[in-house]
């Protein structure tokens, strides 16, 4: 197996994957260490090494909230796990799977940006070991990316600094930086920087978008995924990036808020007491993407529903309950007694007659339908579609969407969260602590082969390990509206079945609950 590589700054050494047959190089640098003057600047050039350099562990993760530390959030006990993981301004490093042999392979890349608000996540949580993927005969890299005030502080006098050049957007830089060091090194590893795949979930997805947006990035890939509906909003709904004059206001604020003079003194302060302030202030106003006219024109929900971006292959969508974690104990309801338990929790016996006739369900089947009822799932499933509307309109082939609504078990009854889809995606449910049957085994290796296929080709479709065809994911048409259905038990389209779908999603909105006094 190839387990030495030279790249553009020396030769790496990796280390051999549960499956020989796989190697992973783990913190391979691609950028200099953003500190000192280069914190709040663009990424620089990785400096040069003698000798071989060990990639057998993954680097330090980004700056933030130390993970794992509230035991009421789902995803402290899902994947981000570890509060003794290292942290440190040191983070721009990158991570490679591959089963190359020779080098000579040319095989599809599939370049991964994680999740977490902007401000939370990294490369080393369990869920994305690129094992799987790179046994398939697709090289995965995930890119690790600065965060909050790190990655996405804007500031007057970062603008005077360096004029004309993007401000506030350095998380997205890494990004793009990542990439470019995937074209220029990744035939060493054996792939081909001609087919390249960027995708991400949450907030990976909503970078995603970013760099699809960009017009930084023409040519720089070839395909792009966005999962758990990061990032697509409808046109004029605005709210995915912060407007320049916005960004600069909160930056101002900050530095008057903690007695920070001037930028030169902002860069002179120590990290852990930065990300301190920082995480501090994300409760006043967050560090996010930044409409700063260079990098991002607009927000790219607005470039993507006018339907000015790249004509690529794109694959989407979200899952089945997105934000609808309702309290400790209770997944979405999916049958007429769990949704009157439900309802008698949310709101007691005063309005449960009220809130169950709002509901309307006639039987379990409906109420299946109706478990998925939040404004996050609304709006995530929503902008998906509309987004696959708006392909259709203009004539685009390749419209890949899907729905993924896995059962999750375990005690807390989640249903198919918020990013859930990332066990299944890169085939980790081993890694879990979750009780998963055969069936979920199945449909994970299933979306693996889809996420892979599509890298590929641009067409999730192909067969499964035993030969026979995987269930056929069939691309939107104006004639059927397709969305692939993902579930251990089902996996297949809604076709005109859609506007049922859609029906039953939005019946309860939290509105009509407010107008009946239900809820205040």
């Amino acid at each position: 197996m190839l387990r030495v590589v030279r790249t553009e700054n020396g030769l790496v050494r990796g280390i051999p994957a549960a499956d020989p047959r796989v190697t992973a190089f783990k913190g391979i640098p691609f950028a200099k260490p953003p500190v000192g003057d280069l914190r709040w600047k663009a990424p620089q050039p990785a400096e040069n090494w003698e000798g071989e350099r060990e990639c057998f562990a993954f680097a330090p993760i980004n700056m933030q909230t130390p993970p794992g530390l509230d035991p009421t959030n789902i995803y402290a006990r899902e994947w981000n796990v570890d509060p003794t993981i290292e942290m440190s301004e040191d983070s721009l490093y990158l991570n490679v799977w591959t089963n190359a042999k020779t080098g000579d392979e040319k095989m599809p890349v599939m370049v991964w940006f994680f999740g977490g608000g902007y401000t939370a996540g990294n490369t080393a949580e369990m869920e994305f070991d690129g094992e799987r993927i790179a046994r398939r005969g697709v090289i995965l890299v995930s890119v690790q990316y600065r965060l909050g005030v790190f990655g996405f502080l804007a500031h007057r006098e970062l603008m005077e600094e360096s004029p004309g050049e993007p401000v506030g957007n350095y998380g997205l830089l890494d990004q793009r930086a990542g990439v470019q060091w995937v074209i220029r090194n990744i035939e060493a590893f054996g792939g081909d920087p001609k087919n390249i795949t960027i995708f991400g979930q949450s907030a990976g997805a909503g970078s995603t978008l970013c760099q699809v947006g960009s017009p930084m990035n023409k040519g720089l890939f070839q395909r792009a995924i966005f999962e758990s509906g990061g990032g697509l909003r409808t046109y004029g709904q605005g709210g995915g990036c912060i407007p320049l004059e916005k960004a600069l206001s909160n930056g101002e604020d900050f530095f008057s808020t903690y007695g920070i003079n001037d930028l030169a003194e902002a860069r002179a302060m120590d990290a852990e007491k930065l990300n301190e302030i920082g995480m501090e202030y994300v409760r006043k106003n967050r560090f996010e993407p930044v409409i700063d006219g260079v990098f991002l024109p607009e927000d790219p929900s607005d470039t993507m529903a006018r339907g000015n971006y790249p004509d690529i292959s794109y694959l989407f969508g979200c899952t089945g309950s997105e934000g609808d974690i309702p309290a400790p104990g209770y997944a979405p309801p999916r049958n007429l007694k769990e949704l009157r338990e439900y309802g008698m929790f949310r709101y007691g016996e005063k309005y449960i007659d009220e809130y169950l006739a709002l509901c309307g369900c006639r039987d379990d089947a409906e109420v299946d339908m109706l478990s998925h009822t939040d404004d996050s799932f609304r709006g995530r499933f929503m902008n998906n579609y509309l987004f696959l509307e708006q392909r259709i309109r203009a004539g685009k082939k390749d419209n890949w969407m899907y729905v993924f609504d896995a059962s999750m078990p375990g005690w807390d009854r989640p249903g198919s969260f918020h990013s859930s889809e990332l066990w299944f995606v890169f085939e980790t449910l081993a890694k879990c602590w979750r009780p998963f049957k055969g069936k979920h085994y199945d449909l994970a290796r299933i979306v693996c082969n889809y996420w892979t296929n599509f890298a590929r080709t641009g067409d999730p479709n192909g067969l499964d390990a035993d030969g026979t065809p995987m269930p056929e994911w069939k691309s939107a048409t104006a004639e059927d509206h397709y969305v692939h259905y993902l579930n251990e038990d089902r996996i297949g389209a809604y076709g005109k079945s859609n506007s049922e779908l859609v029906r039953f999603r939005t019946r309860v909105t939290f509105e009509q609950l407010k107008e009946k006094g239900i809820i205040e």
